[in-house]
């Protein structure tokens, strides 16, 4: 027997996904991304020269901003995304420079 959600999907079916690159003009490079009610827009501006204090000079750095819907900041997922982030870059290609990353959330189901 399979038990149906809220929504009409079965038990095994996804939310509708969406997803569209260069959204926004002046980063270097955006998407954004929905799943169902959740919206979320992304943003990546550099490298640009120099590092965040506490950073490593001769490594690149990434700057991570999580600005979650609700207003509240959201340090844990600023840190789980820059440590993926820095686990799959090669950090000594682009020494002493910073790339922010900008997570905006737009929408989402509570």
């Amino acid at each position: 027997m399979e038990v149906g959600r809220q929504d009409g999907r079965t038990a095994n079916q996804l939310r509708p996904l969406t997803c569209t690159r260069n959204v926004l003009n002046r980063a270097h490079g955006s998407a954004s991304w929905s799943q169902g009610e959740t919206k979320v827009l992304a943003a990546v501006y550099g490298p640009k020269a120099g590092t965040k204090k506490n950073e490593n000079p001769e490594k690149a750095c990434f700057e991570v901003i999580w600005k979650p819907k609700t207003g509240h900041v959201e340090k844990e997922y600023e840190m789980i995304l820059k440590r993926t982030v820095q686990s799959i870059c090669v950090l000594n290609v682009h020494p002493n420079t910073t790339t922010s990353i900008i997570i905006q959330v737009r929408q989402s189901k509570s």
